[in-house]
């Protein structure tokens, strides 16, 4: 790890006053990923800013019934909170099938919507990456693609995002709260990260200095019926190949309202608004169901090492609607 200086700001603007001043500087809350980065060297700050204290650690009730979310709540925190495991329980389930224990008790909400992607080539620095060095090249185009995005990709980068929160964040319509170098912004969660592009060095639509001040959820409307589902080679916190965060509300045999994301697919949490279409008004059903995922997943565009994906998310988003199903009945 190559040295670094360590600052600890006293409120939120002085921070951010840092990291712009400072143009090798990076914010440090929990450090679980970031920490691990530096020791690859596939980070190499030199100015460390902790803003842990800087945020909220407190989960706040909304005035329209929804929940506010520090920044600085940790992954433990927030999945044993026993209004989101009530009100948003696949948000809880995310969280806990997302790291260990140890891990949760240490990382924040903030740090882990910013986590970078678990790409075997962007974590060594022997590799060309065009996410740690833009213009190299994208290794995993004839490489290793077992674990790399079937949507959304671009020929600078098939990269995966590896929050399991996110995706359940992306599922409940969240907005994320930002405080800036000029002003404060609210960013829907779905809008937050970005697909790579030509520019898969960034990951996020932030600006240089903006800190997450904290999440927003929405009232839970049907989000009280909600699973997290995740499909990994082992059970011991494995990252998902696929995962799906599903809300599902029935009426008259027909969907009144459905929410669905997926994980290990894209370079950002993917919302499956294509299926969502399909299935609002429609029959509950399985062949409902089959046809709303084969129209998401129709924009697919796997890689020879990753063509089981498709199939395997549309097997997955199935199952977990009609576990939802079931449970409406």
């Amino acid at each position: 790890m190559r040295p670094f200086r360590y600052e600890r700001a006293d409120e939120v603007s002085a921070a951010v006053t840092t990291l712009v001043r400072e143009p090798e500087a990076a914010y440090l809350a929990g450090g679980t990923n970031l920490v691990d980065l530096m020791r690859l060297e596939v980070m190499t700050p030199e100015v460390l800013i902790d803003v842990r204290r800087l945020t909220s650690d407190r989960i706040e009730e909304l005035p329209d019934g929804g929940l506010w979310i520090g920044a600085a709540v940790t992954g433990s925190d927030l999945a044993a909170d026993l209004r989101v495991r009530r009100r948003y329980p696949v948000l809880s389930q995310a969280l806990l099938s997302g790291a260990s224990g140890q891990l949760r008790n240490l990382a924040t909400t903030g740090g882990n919507l910013l986590q970078r992607t678990r790409c075997p080539y962007f974590q060594n620095v022997t590799t060309p990456c065009n996410k740690r060095d833009p213009g190299s090249g994208c290794s995993a185009l004839e490489g290793y693609q077992r674990d790399m995005a079937i949507l959304g990709a671009s020929p600078a980068c098939v990269a995966t995002h590896p929050s399991d929160m996110a995706v359940a964040l992306a599922a409940l319509d969240a907005v994320v709260t930002v405080a800036g170098p000029d002003a404060e912004r609210r960013i829907p969660l779905t809008e937050l990260h970005r697909l790579p592009d030509t520019t898969p060095e960034r990951d996020t639509v932030l600006e240089r200095g903006e800190l997450i001040t904290g999440v927003e959820l929405p009232p839970p409307h049907g989000a009280a019926r909600s699973r997290y589902r995740k499909v990994r080679d082992r059970a011991s916190y494995a990252f998902a190949l696929v995962s799906v965060a599903a809300a599902l509300e029935v009426a008259g045999g027909s969907v009144r309202d459905v929410r669905i994301a997926l994980g290990g697919v894209a370079h950002k949490p993917w919302r499956a608004a294509t299926a969502e279409a399909v299935l609002h008004g429609a029959p509950a059903t399985r062949e409902s169901f089959m046809d709303a995922a084969a129209a998401e997943l129709s924009a697919a565009r796997p890689l020879p090492g990753n063509a089981f994906k498709v199939p395997l998310a549309r097997n997955t988003m199935v199952s977990t609607l009609l576990e939802l199903l079931e449970e409406a009945r």
